[in-house]
């Protein structure tokens, strides 16, 4: 039932023209991964690779994540991966708070369908446009790692890849390492009873 459901929303975002983003992409990026899965990822939009496929992170950043969850013991199918809003913004640019709004009846639908036990947001596009209201000003520099209640379900906001490209130092202490250690945190959240 779930795939079912899980497609009506991909056949909905694919027909969507609530936001100026359908004009210009070529691919819808519904998101894909486990519909039973106990963690489900979400960045903030698709970049070109991504609107080429239809696919969510599969571009540099992607492939960042991907060694990121396998490092701490995950599987890209064990997951479900999706986007705040599911057309790239043009020159990937960050999305406008009325495109996230016309997205959000779809990432809404699809938490319920997927019922995570955890949530990670993927840089601070998505956390602030999933947890605003928990979070105050802070940026995803202080926010990463920690754990919020959303809903029921764990939030736990990490840094976005780009961002880890742009800053590769693996020391104790910088990004890499903090992203490694937050996955490891997470896997201790499934675990847990």
């Amino acid at each position: 039932m779930k795939k079912e459901n899980l497609k009506i929303i991909c056949d909905q975002i694919a027909a969507c023209k609530s936001c100026k983003l359908h004009e210009t992409r070529n691919k819808t990026v519904p998101g894909e991964g486990d519909v039973n899965a106990k963690v489900m990822l979400i960045g903030e939009g698709p970049g070109a690779e991504e609107d080429q496929e239809g696919r969510p992170f599969v571009g540099r950043a992607g492939k960042l994540l991907e060694k990121i969850l396998n490092s701490a013991g995950f599987k890209r199918e064990d997951v479900f991966i999706t986007n705040i809003v599911k057309c790239r913004p043009p020159n990937n640019r960050n999305p406008e708070q009325k495109e996230m709004k016309a997205c959000s009846k779809f990432i809404d639908a699809q938490i319920a369908i997927i019922n995570p036990k955890i949530i990670v947001t993927v840089g601070s596009i998505s956390t602030k446009a999933l947890i605003s209201d928990l979070i105050g000003s802070d940026g995803i520099t202080k926010l990463r790692g920690r754990i919020f209640d959303w809903r029921g379900i764990k939030v736990v906001p990490i840094l976005h890849p780009s961002y880890l490209l742009r800053n590769p130092s693996v020391e104790e202490g910088k990004p890499k390492w903090h992203t490694w250690k937050d996955m490891l945190m997470i896997k201790e959240l499934i675990n847990k009873p």
